[in-house]
């Protein structure tokens, strides 16, 4: 017993050393968080019991704090047991918010879809459950179970969802919940929402399940284009949900059709005629080929004999020949936007090849000019951003600009402690450009006007004897030219050849923007020109080692010679020639 004892307790005081460690561990992490965030709290000055001092149990004794407790969950992964709350308490403790967001909002999003759903359950079954014997009384337990599972959706949308809807009113965003219930009670969807859920079911008692009695579900269309709305929203590829949703419209209404063509089957009766069907195969597919031959009309349909089957083919021919005419121009819409940006860009392709031709323009700068075209397009999309950005606000081309330049621009020397606000005005300034390899950038001696913020590529500076020696290589995210901008008194002109290697996308800002920009700020104009000033001066060449060169040559000396004849004149006190000269000399040293 004693052995055991002692093995015990040793396991107490590892389990209160390995305590003590995690302890010290958590004490480091919360001194780095406060070394980072001065705002981060702690909780340090508040004494802690030492795990050392807890009392030793007794041999064969458990600790109280080792003995999980009963309302604990723990959940076992590998080796390790960690505590866990079970999913049912936390499904209870879930809370909707108070007010939901419907345009960004993607929870109201993924509900929308749970009712869509339930909206085509409704659409697309019950003319299959009215005109197929589809619904038998062996399986009708199953229809009315998903059909009542549907009519809960669309309970819980009206009462939990719609009620809880966002809206604007005067310009604010209304969020009080007596006030969002309010306009939801007043709006043309209540109204639509209560006659889809008419309880006509009861009259199941009366006439039998009939499926024509849930027709009122399918009004529950506004959700169906909300939904629409949403999800075009947030995809990222939308023409392609387009054309899925057109291709669904076709599907429906030929759906639509087998079911009449299969009601005015057995109202005339099945294979009593050759025009309707003759009662083999599988029912619903025979049915739709009918109707796809009918509403596209490719014909080859066998002709109706009776009165009732030529009205009813008459009509099929009209309503086809319109819905077909319909979806046609709605996909051909919903083509024409997928692929307007192809078409602009083609276009402008096409009138730039034509003008070339025109003037004769020599083939080797015809194909650069393709090449910027097809590099320009695949790249970015697009042929100028500037075109995508303008007609949204002010504001928010800004938030786009920061979130796409500021990163780069902050980082320039140049414009470091300068006003946040003058740097914001300057990201909207900027303009892309793509340069094509071996295109010149900027050239050695010319007038610099613009700076450069390479976004993507790199682009070479070239110098030496012969001007084509590589000095360095400027990578993504790196600036020059940025002196050019406030260089004055022919300050700006480049020192050296600045060349593209390979395609090369890069934003400019140009002299001009920049100085009206500067006029609303003149603490920073300040501060740019001392320091435009001080990067010119560690820039410049060094001096010759004689000092600056001089305008005008220095004078020489006075010959020994002229000299003596000067001083002997005034020593004699003569008033000749030399006396006249020796007192000139003496009033221009009294001028300077």
């Amino acid at each position: 017993r004693v052995g055991s004892a002692t093995s015990l307790s040793s396991a107490v005081i590892h389990s209160r050393l390995q305590e003590l460690v995690r302890l010290f561990k958590e004490r480091t992490e919360r001194a780095k968080e406060r070394l980072i965030d001065s705002d981060v709290t702690s909780d340090d000055d508040s004494p802690v019991a030492s795990p050392a001092a807890a009392p030793v149990p007794a041999p064969g004794a458990e600790l109280e704090g080792d003995k999980p407790s009963g309302d604990d969950h723990y959940c076992e992964m590998l080796c390790c047991t960690f505590k866990k709350r079970p999913w049912l308490d936390r499904l209870k403790s879930y809370q909707l918010p108070s007010s939901i967001d419907p345009l960004t909002n993607l929870m109201y999003v993924l509900w929308l879809f749970f009712v869509v759903m339930a909206w085509n359950w409704n659409c697309w079954l019950i003319p299959v459950r009215w005109a197929f014997p589809y619904q038998t009384p062996a399986n009708i337990h199953y229809w009315l179970l998903v059909d009542y599972l549907c009519d809960l959706i669309y309970l819980l949308d009206i009462l939990v969802f719609q009620t809880r809807l966002q809206f604007v009113q005067g310009g604010d965003i209304i969020t009080d919940k007596k006030a969002m219930k309010e306009n939801y009670l007043r709006s043309q969807r209540f109204k639509m929402d209560v006659l889809c859920l008419l309880p006509l079911d009861f009259f199941y008692f009366k006439v039998g399940v009939n499926p024509l009695l849930r027709f009122p579900r399918c009004l529950k269309y506004m959700a169906f284009f909300e939904f629409n709305n949403r999800l075009e929203a947030i995809l990222t590829k939308a023409y392609i949900y387009r054309v899925i949703r057109t291709t669904a419209y076709l599907l429906y209404s030929l759906h639509v059709n087998s079911c009449l063509y299969y009601w005015a089957s057995a109202y005339e009766g099945l294979g009593s005629t050759t025009w309707v069907y003759d009662g083999e195969g599988n029912s619903y597919i025979r049915c739709y080929y009918w109707a796809v031959k009918t509403l596209i009309t490719i014909g080859g349909l066998p002709d109706p004999k009776t009165l009732f089957e030529i009205v009813f083919q008459l009509l099929n021919y009209f309503t086809g020949v319109f819905a077909f005419s319909v979806m046609i121009g709605q996909m051909r819409d919903v083509v024409g936007a997928a692929t307007a940006g192809q078409t602009y860009y083609r276009s402008c392709m096409d009138s730039t090849i034509k003008y070339m031709n025109f003037y004769k323009i020599p083939r080797t700068v015809q194909n650069r000019v393709k090449t910027w075209y097809e590099y320009t397009w695949h790249s970015q999309g697009m042929l100028d951003e500037s075109e995508l950005l303008v007609q949204l606000p002010d504001k928010m081309r800004l938030d786009i600009a920061i979130d796409v330049n500021y990163n780069i621009v902050s980082k320039v020397p140049l414009f470091q402690g300068c006003d946040r606000q003058m740097i914001f005005d300057m990201l909207k300034r900027l303009r892309s450009v793509v340069y094509l390899p071996n295109d010149y950038v900027c050239k050695k001696g010319e007038i610099g006007r613009e700076m450069y913020i390479i976004q993507a590529g790199q682009v070479q500076v070239l110098g030496g004897a012969d001007g084509k020696s590589v000095l360095v290589t400027l990578k993504a995210g790196s600036v020059f030219g940025e002196i050019s901008l406030l260089a004055a008194g022919g300050g700006n002109r480049r020192t050296a050849n600045v060349v593209a290697h390979g395609f090369a996308n890069l934003f400019i800002l140009e002299k001009k923007d920049l100085n009206e920009i500067l006029v609303h700020y003149p603490e920073s104009q300040k501060l740019l020109r001392k320091k435009a000033k001080k990067m010119l001066k560690s820039n410049s060449k060094p001096r010759d080692e004689k000092g600056d060169a001089l305008i005008l040559a220095p004078k020489a000396d006075t010959p020994k010679l002229f000299r003596a004849a000067l001083a002997a004149a005034g020593r004699t006190g003569g008033k000749g020639a030399l006396g006249r000269l020796r007192w000139r000399l003496k009033e221009l040293k009294a001028m300077q």
